[in-house]
């Protein structure tokens, strides 16, 4: 059962006190585990780690009995404008255009408070999985104005001492695209935001449109995160258009592409020429497994494509790639529970990935993700960082993944905020059993 971590009483920790976490196993960056204690401070950050730690009198003593702990976990493109609409803006052709017209109809009836409403149910439900922090990709265009991001930043205020949540302008693009209001409003939404981001192949004048959007970005000192080329169509790419404003802006790690699903149907030459780029320029990349598979190859009668951009080939070949939600329970998703392990799953099994690197895919929800965000210092299991911990009841990091946990707690800025127990139906095998 799942129990509300703002009740007292879930570790028995006494706010305004340091707490020793002693007894468990800490993921490592290569997805080795370690025994070590964590020393939590008052003010909600890691203040060491190490197998011999003493919080001194002072501190809440937690016993962890052996469990696993791994920071928290990151979804780094989440649209918490659009989540939880699917019953009011049915998508019936399944399709990525059918999505946009049904969402575009909903947003010009929605307002700040019901866009308030549905995304914090959804953070809330995300938290209670292990997700503390998100990025969220909001809609802002002539129908719905400001409303989703002004929404939005507030929730970012509300939420700063449990969640990191940034925010991106998602400057919607039209086949129409109405420049003059793009230019005289690009800013004032910037200012609004931590990235800048948009869909270039959806713009009648794709070129214009990213240089837009990556000026407006050094102009204020942000980064940049834009859907690129979310289709199967190898002829019809902007690649090497935003790598060239990534060259000539100055945003050398501080770029990411996500989906890039017309990677898939490049062939591997152009493939690779592209991706080498994209490491030189330390240009990240996100797919999206739940969008890509659910969106993308309806219109082939046969062996439809899965949808997804070359996941394997690009983590292997050293682009950082996280993985991440997209929508959840919308016209372009329907489905969606705010667990990234579910989503890491979907990413091994669509991506054809393999049994030994499901410890990769524990790093495409965590510390792959928290890097291309920028988190630096505030995340991952280090002195410094927030205590943002994911702890479960699972013998390492593959299994974590593979099945999830039969008990997970989740602590939030070094405070326990929920548990989620379930009576396994049977007792785990072991190698000897086997």
């Amino acid at each position: 059962m799942l129990h509300d971590g703002t009740k007292a009483g879930l570790h028995g920790k006494i706010e305004g006190r340091a707490t020793l976490l002693t007894g468990g196993r800490v993921i490592r960056d290569q997805g080795d585990v370690a025994a070590a204690a964590i020393l939590i401070g008052p003010d909600g950050r890691i203040r060491d780690i190490g197998p011999d730690l003493s919080g001194g009198p002072a501190a809440d003593r937690v016993d962890l009995k052996g469990r696993l702990i791994s920071p928290g976990f990151v979804d780094m493109h989440q649209h918490l404008d659009k989540t939880s609409v699917l019953r009011f803006a049915p998508n019936p052709s399944g399709t990525l255009q059918g999505a946009r017209e049904a969402f575009a109809r909903y947003a010009r009836q929605s307002g700040p408070a019901d866009i308030s409403r549905r995304a914090g149910r959804t953070m809330r439900r995300c938290l209670s999985r292990g997700t503390t922090a998100i990025r969220s990709h909001v809609n802002v265009d002539k129908d719905a104005g400001f409303n989703g991001i002004e929404a939005l930043a507030q929730l970012r205020e509300d939420w700063r001492d449990r969640m990191t949540l940034q925010l991106v302008a998602f400057m919607m693009a039209h086949p129409g695209q109405d420049f003059d209001w793009l230019d005289a409003n690009v800013d004032a939404a910037v200012a609004l935001a931590d990235v800048v981001g948009g869909t270039p192949a959806v713009s009648h004048d794709p070129a214009r449109y990213i240089d837009t959007l990556f000026g407006a970005a050094a102009r204020a000192g942000k980064a940049v995160d834009l859907h690129l080329d979310e289709h199967l169509n190898p002829a019809a790419t902007h690649f090497d258009t935003a790598l060239d404003c990534v060259e000539r802006y100055g945003m050398q790690g501080r770029t990411v592409f996500s989906h890039v699903s017309a990677l898939s149907a490049m062939p591997g030459e152009d493939f690779r020429r592209i991706m080498d780029r994209m490491i030189r320029l330390e240009v990240g990349a996100v797919t999206l497994p739940a969008a890509n598979l659910y969106l993308q190859g309806r219109d082939h009668p046969i062996l439809p494509p899965r949808g997804l951009t070359r996941v394997a080939e690009m983590m292997r070949g050293g682009v950082a790639i996280a993985t991440a939600s997209d929508n959840i329970q919308d016209p372009f998703v329907p489905t969606g529970s705010g667990d990234m392990t579910e989503i890491a799953r979907w990413t091994l099994l669509a991506g054809h990935l393999l049994a030994n690197e499901l410890p990769a895919t524990h790093a495409m929800i965590t510390s792959v993700p928290a890097r291309l965000m920028g988190l630096g210092p505030d995340h991952g299991l280090k002195a410094g960082a927030w205590a943002d911990l994911v702890v479960t009841d699972c013998a390492a990091v593959d299994t974590l993944i593979a099945g999830g946990a039969d008990d997970m707690q989740v602590w939030s800025r070094g405070r326990p905020v929920s548990r989620l127990s379930v009576e396994p139906a049977e007792t785990e095998i072991t190698a000897a059993d086997a």
